[in-house]
């Protein structure tokens, strides 16, 4: 049985506790979540590096799951564009059940090991793309035959899972295995395993983003600017990189189109629009390089 499904001695009379100390005893726990986390770094930085690479070359960064693992996938890849200006057709959730099952359980959904083939197969997946399948158990046959897939059409295969020795790892190119163990509440695994899976999402997603250029000294050069506060935020930005008054800096942004890092590369190299847009796309989009 795996370990996410066990039954802790320590939490078999957690409905005798006092409100108090349930919530202590659940928030405590989230904490061993984050130390699984920390003890995968060394696999989830393997997992960075191999995936920045493939998409430093065009690859897109798929996401399959079922259940919570996939919602929680779901969510690291639409928050990927807003932050990044990483293109949403490069950043694909692949749900078991569809779309309807973010918000609905679509039971049994889990067990469709076609579906992810046939989904993938859509997707016309190959060896620039890089695949990311989440199951805490690790077993989950829709997880498993996602990576499966991916594997043999050439593309990077990288597991999440919250069990050693799974079935998800050995199909894996690179296994990231989160041991949270036994949940607070017996197989509920939205919760520690749940909370593990979220955080070590923000570091792959987060160390691939950087790797690939998209932060410059700390910041987020390529936040889509979309509503006021973003403006305010992106403008402020503009000054603190490049030195320039607040007016200058909304005036380069303005000519940038909302381009932090374009309006920077302007500012910092005293070029045109049309010029900085070019020396960027030169760089891939990394400001660094393109300042250099």
């Amino acid at each position: 049985m795996p370990t996410t499904e066990t039954t802790s001695a320590r939490f078999a009379d957690i409905e005798n506790w006092s409100t108090d100390e349930l919530v202590d005893g659940i928030v405590t726990e989230q904490f061993a979540a984050i130390a699984a986390v920390r003890a995968a770094s060394a696999e989830i930085s393997r997992a960075v590096d191999a995936a920045a690479e493939r998409l430093a070359g065009g690859g897109r960064l798929i996401y399959a799951g079922a259940g919570t693992s996939g919602r929680i996938a779901a969510q690291d890849a639409a928050e990927l564009p807003p932050t990044f200006n990483w293109p949403y057709e490069r950043a694909i959730p692949v749900m078991a059940g569809g779309e309807s099952a973010l918000l609905r359980a679509a039971e049994g959904a889990e067990d469709d090991r076609g579906a992810a083939k046939r989904t993938l197969e859509g997707l016309d997946i190959g060896d620039k793309d890089v695949v990311v399948a989440l199951a805490a158990s690790g077993r989950t046959p829709f997880a498993i035959a996602a990576l499966e897939h991916a594997r043999s059409v050439g593309a990077l295969a990288i597991g999440i899972s919250n069990n050693p020795g799974s079935a998800l790892g050995e199909a894996s190119d690179i296994a990231i295995v989160l041991e949270t163990g036994a949940e607070f509440i017996a197989g509920s695994t939205r919760m520690k395993a749940g909370t593990a899976q979220k955080a070590a999402l923000n570091a792959l997603s987060t160390g691939i983003m950087i790797r690939l250029g998209f932060v410059y000294r700390g910041q987020m050069v390529e936040m889509r600017v979309s509503n006021e506060k973003l403006r305010g935020r992106a403008e402020k930005m503009v000054m603190a990189l490049s030195g320039a008054t607040i007016e200058r800096a909304r005036e380069a942004l303005a000519e940038a189109g909302g381009r932090i890092s374009l309006a920077v590369l302007m500012l910092e190299k005293r070029l045109p629009a049309i010029e900085a847009e070019k020396r960027l796309a030169a760089a891939r989009g990394n400001l660094r390089e393109a300042l250099k």
